[in-house]
């Protein structure tokens, strides 16, 4: 058995590895989610609440059985088992490139969207309703005010009902004291624009599971390479693999 065999074998036993410690990290969640909901289920009578832990307990199981497949067609270097296990991370390969490219469109997409979505929130605010506590809860959290600064409150329809010439108290800084939003004492506001701190959020999450998916779409794509080696390695050798099973 050649060095270029043994590598092939190698990285397809590690991807078949792979499968199976993303089987067991979904199983994991799976429990949690339902463990969680029968800690609640007092209060909790929508079961629909429990797809998601099946789903992610469904498709645990395929990972799992996938992985199974990628040992066993590796250990046997069965033509029938390695095509099946290449037809499989074929399709993975391509979900991911999709992926890949939808969120680099959808990154550049997302300045015009948050804007667009914050202001229509921020117009409905009226300091009791749901997309106030959206509004407060968002502008404490990432110390900011407004879309893009705290004049935009100036626009809103509660900044004229109320006519106090003030924004909310979630624009005040959490270092100063006293503070009625006054725009009088712009001193005591946040400054910053929540849509840039959102963008940056956003992007960056975008960024970083683009990443994830192009470190796993490069690791599917030897995979591939290691079963054709395998493959054609077996046809113009006549090599015949130490075990030998269904699947040979």
């Amino acid at each position: 058995m050649d060095c270029g065999v043994i590598t092939s074998k190698t990285v397809l036993l590690l991807l078949s590895l792979s499968f199976w410690a993303a089987a067991a990290g979904l199983s994991y969640v799976g429990g949690y989610v339902i463990n969680t909901y029968k800690s609640y289920d007092n209060f909790l009578q929508d079961k629909y609440t429990l797809v998601p832990a099946v789903i992610i307990l469904c498709v645990a199981v395929v990972m799992f059985f996938i992985g199974l497949i990628g040992c066993c067609a590796t250990f046997r270097e069965s033509r029938v088992g390695l095509g099946l296990f290449l037809a499989i991370i074929l399709v993975i390969f391509i979900a991911e490139i999709s992926a890949f490219v939808l969120g680099f469109v959808y990154r550049e997409k997302v300045k015009s969207d948050v804007q667009g979505t914050m202001r229509s929130v921020f117009d409905k605010y009226d300091g009791k309703n749901p997309e106030s506590t959206v509004v407060d809860y968002l502008q404490e959290q990432l110390h900011c005010c407004g879309v893009k600064n705290y004049s935009d409150w100036t626009t809103t329809t509660w900044f004229n009902v109320t006519r106090n010439n003030s924004v909310p108290l979630s624009c005040c800084r959490q270092d100063t004291k006293n503070c009625t939003g006054s725009l009088d004492q712009p001193q005591n506001l946040d400054t910053q624009g929540c849509a840039a701190e959102v963008e940056s959020g956003l992007q960056s999450v975008i960024s970083y599971a683009m990443l994830v998916i192009l470190g796993f779409a490069i690791v599917k794509f030897f995979a591939m390479l290691s079963v054709c080696v395998l493959t054609c390695k077996r046809e113009d050798t006549g090599y015949q693999p130490l075990y030998s099973g269904v699947f040979a």
